[in-house]
């Protein structure tokens, strides 16, 4: 039996993500994990793709635009605050942010992150610049 846990969201980033923006790890169980990224204003991430986790980013603050793309399926879809997307396994995506303040999401990583060598980088929409 797993025990509560509780944790705030930490007032600076763990690590940097994959994808180039800043990641604050929060909580976990066994069939997912939850992080929160960050790309500061006027951002575009790294494009990437996750070899075995799939997730649902819930947009917080900012605004911005994600691309997904999952083999002849692709699109370019505006984000901002209360906007909710999926990343199935294997889908090439990369985010922008617009605008004077930072963009963030909350993710869930089903299943949790494995670590080293999850994400790889792709070919995006954008230039990067993180």
């Amino acid at each position: 039996m797993s025990s509560f846990v509780t944790k705030r969201l930490p007032p600076a980033h763990d690590d940097i993500a994959p994808d180039g923006s800043h990641v604050r790890i929060l909580l976990g169980l066994d069939g997912g994990g939850m992080a929160h990224f960050e790309l500061a204003p006027s951002e575009t991430s790294v494009a990437v793709a996750h070899n075995t986790v799939e997730e649902i980013w819930f947009f917080s603050k900012g605004r911005g635009e994600m691309w997904r793309k999952l083999g002849d399926h692709e699109e370019v879809v505006h984000i901002d605050s209360g906007v909710c997307i999926t990343i199935p396994v294997g889908t090439h995506f990369q985010w922008r942010s617009f605008g004077y303040e930072p963009l963030a999401a909350l993710g869930v990583t089903m299943p949790p992150w494995p670590g080293e060598g999850e994400a790889y980088q792709v070919e995006g929409k954008w230039e990067p610049t993180v």
